[in-house]
This record gives structure tokens, sequence and C-alpha cells, in this order.
């Protein structure tokens, strides 16, 4: 085992090169969640259309912040050290446990939504009471392990598993772009002026923010990077690019191509519009690859877990506990505690429906990570007007863009998040004085 005392050039620092990196970030933004939204789309016809633009570009504004921080500041930690750097150790503190609060909370959201596509194929796995959550938590485990093997190990299933979650997304594409060429009929929902709102358009953007999260995820493991000055803006911003895009194309061409009263009353969107189009046998793969995107997004948030203590106790926020690391730099200790935490977390709500306890968790996740959002684009202001950062005018007007957004998708998501928000932030204060710290890793080496 390694401790927080040994010297940082002893630590292999070269297991995420730039297509793991770019793995990590689409693999953690396409999970589970889109391919319920169409459902919830649905409602607002061409508004959602309008949403995703807001949304992307929000998301696109915010992935530039990372991306900059990244490359001005290779070396403090990932995201939890840009808040430190920007704010210092009490605010990066409570930022940093909000959003490790935040992905083990989304990972328990992710392995239900992975069983719940799972049970298509055994319909009678949901009625069992308590067995749905068992199986939550054995999957969460086995993908622990993974993780525990090291970064690589866990980048390369990241790999295969983004290959095999876009075939049925660009099956959604290729049939959109077959209709629009003149191939079969399709009816297209209406383009009424009229109906185009801006309350409409916010709750459709604070709808597709989850769906979104995740573009940051490269910024996170900064020393398992190879060359993370370079490697990570570049995945950062393609990642982000390219599965806006894609959720653009793929949404859009669903909650406009059916019937919104089918869409709205679907289970299974993207399959229904497969079985429409292809038929019923290439539909029912469309849960098995939604099971294996689920399985791919809960490996990415899996290695994320581990990583965000490590860096907070490597800053000295966190018991040395946390610091120590097994082959490979593994963080096997935050891993193991973090996924303890998800099997709590799932089997206390054990009770719920899959449904109820996805929504649930989701919700609480998107507000965490908010937080996150916020604190980055702030501190990436602060910094670059004391000088710390490069001064560039448009990267200003960039990360102002991308600091309205995230209080703008506050706002459309509503009273509840909020004081989920306001929870969270005040359950971290306390744990700051109380919690034993370990001295930052560049003190202890010395």
């Amino acid at each position: 085992m390694r401790s927080a005392a040994e010297p940082e050039q002893a630590t292999p620092r070269r297991a995420l090169g730039f297509w793991m990196c770019l793995a990590l970030v689409v693999g953690n933004m396409i999970g589970s969640g889109v391919y319920l939204l169409p459902t919830s789309l649905a409602p607002y016809g061409w508004n959602a259309l309008f949403g995703w633009v807001f949304t992307v570009g929000g998301a696109l504004c915010l992935a530039y912040v990372f991306s900059r921080l990244a490359r001005d500041l290779p070396r403090v930690g990932g995201a939890y050290g840009f808040v430190e750097a920007g704010f210092g150790r009490f605010p990066a503190f409570i930022v940093g446990l909000t959003y490790w609060f935040s992905v083990w909370i989304a990972n328990a959201a992710i392995a239900t939504a992975a069983v719940s596509y799972l049970s298509i194929f055994a319909p009678g796995l949901a009625d069992v009471p308590g067995l749905p959550a068992a199986l939550a938590v054995a999957l969460i485990w086995t993908v622990t392990l993974v993780n525990v093997a090291g970064a690589r190990a866990a980048g390369e299933f990241q790999l295969i598993t983004m290959v095999l979650k876009l075939l049925p997304l660009f099956a959604v594409i290729a049939i959109a772009a077959l209709l629009a060429g003149g191939v079969g009929t399709a009816h297209v929902a209406p383009f009424r002026a009229s109906d185009i709102s801006p309350s409409a358009i916010t709750a459709t953007a604070a709808l597709t923010l989850w769906a979104m999260l995740g573009f940051e995820s490269a910024s996170v493991p900064q020393g398992k990077v190879d060359n993370p000055a370079v490697t990570i803006p570049r995945a950062t911003m393609a990642g982000t690019l390219l599965v806006g895009l894609i959720y653009i194309l793929t949404c859009s061409a669903i909650t406009l191509l059916l019937p919104m009263e089918k869409v709205a009353a679907s289970n299974a969107p993207f399959a229904d519009f497969i079985e429409l189009y292809w038929g019923r046998g290439p539909a029912l793969f469309i849960a098995l690859f939604a099971a294996v995107s689920a399985i791919g997004a809960l490996n990415g948030w899996v290695l994320i877990q581990g990583e965000l203590p490590l860096a907070m106790a490597r800053a000295g926020n966190l018991p040395r506990w946390f610091a120590v690391t097994g082959r490979n730099d593994t963080p096997v200790r935050g891993l193991l505690a973090s996924t303890g935490l998800v099997t709590i977390l799932i089997l206390m709500n054990y009770t719920r429906t899959m449904a109820d306890l996805f929504t649930f968790m989701a919700l609480l996740s998107t507000a965490a990570t908010l937080v996150l959002y916020l604190a980055c684009a702030g501190a990436s202001l602060r910094m670059t007007l004391n000088g710390r950062m490069t001064f560039s005018v448009p990267f200003l007007i960039v990360a102002g863009l991308g600091l309205l957004y995230a209080i703008w998708t506050f706002y459309g998501a509503g009273l509840e998040t909020s004081r989920w928000i306001i929870v969270l932030l005040l359950l971290g204060a306390p744990l700051y004085w109380l919690l034993p710290k370990s001295p930052p890793a560049d003190e202890a080496a010395g």
C-alpha cells in the first residue's frame, strides 16, 4: 500500500490516455437517463428541441471552464483542487463532499436503472420483494471490483461499453436520416410558434440536465491522466460536443416523429421508436443496450467515487485513511467505502419501486452536482481576474455564461432541488471541523 507521504514521482501517472478519457466522459454522460427522457419531454413538443440547445450550449460553456482549469492547473488534483485553488480549503471541502455525495447517490440510481432495464427479460423480477435491490447491490460491487484492479482496467472496460451503448443511439439517427431522405413515411409534429414559451424551454432544460452530467469526469482523476494539461481539455470538449449532438438528434427524433400520446405513455420510448420503423425483434435489443449503457456509466462513476476522496485526503481535507492506495495507485479504500455507502442507500430504500428509487436519487444527484459547476465557474472567474490563470476576455465571457447557465438550471429544477442542496451544504459544515484530517501530500512528503 502507498501512503500520502510518499513522493509523487514514485506513482504511475499514465494510466489514462486521450481515448480512455474520452470514453470516461462519453460513458459517464450517456448512462441511463437519455433512454427515458423522450417520455418526459414529449408534452413540450418543439420546446424540447430549444431546451436541448440551451442545455448543450450551457454544458459546453462549463466544459470549456473545466478544460481551461485543467490546462492552467494541471497538478492541483482535479475538480476538487480547482475549487480549493479558487476559494480555499473550507469551501473546497463543502463542494467536494457534496459532489462526492452526488456521485455515489448517482451510482445507486444508475445501478437501479440497469436492473430495471434487464427486468424486461425477466418480468417477474420486479415483483419479488427486495430482489431488485439485491441485484443492484451485486451489480455495483461487481463493477467496483473491476475498478479495484486499477484505472487502466476501468478505462478499458469503459471503452468497450462506450462502443456498445452508442449503437442504439446511432440506430435512431439512421432511421431519422432515412425518413428525412424520403424512405418511408412518418408523422412529424407540426411546428407552431405560438406553442414556444420561455417557461416550457426552462422546464425542458432542467429535465435534460441529468443526461448531460459527467462532462467534468476526465478532470477528476487528474493524477491518473497522461499529459493532463492537453489530454483533459481535448477529451472534455470533444466528449461534451459529441454527446450533445447525439442527444439532440436522437431525443428530438423520437419526440417529434412519434405521436405525442404514444411517447408520453411509453416506458421504453427508444424501443417503441425502433419497433415502429424496424420491427419487434430489433426493439428488444434496445433494453439490453440500455442496460449496457447504464453499466458503462456505472463503471465510470465508480472510478470517480474512488478518486475524489483520494484527492481530498491528499489535500488534507479527509482522514489519511483515504490517502492510502493499492497497486497502480488505486484508491481501494475510497472505492470500497463509497460502494458501502451506495449499498446502504439502496437497501434503505428497497421498498420503493425501481422507478421511484431512480427518480429520487437522480434528483438528489443532479442538485448536488450543480454545486460543483457553480463553484468551478466562479473559481475560474476569480483566478482569471487575480492573475492565477491566463487572462482572456473570451474566456471570461464563456465562464460567465456557464455560471449564468448553472444558476438558471437551479431555477428550472425547482424548490425541491434547492431544499436538498441546503441540506447537503449544512451537513458538510460541521463535518469539516469534526473529521480528522491528514496534512497535504506535499507537506507530508517534505
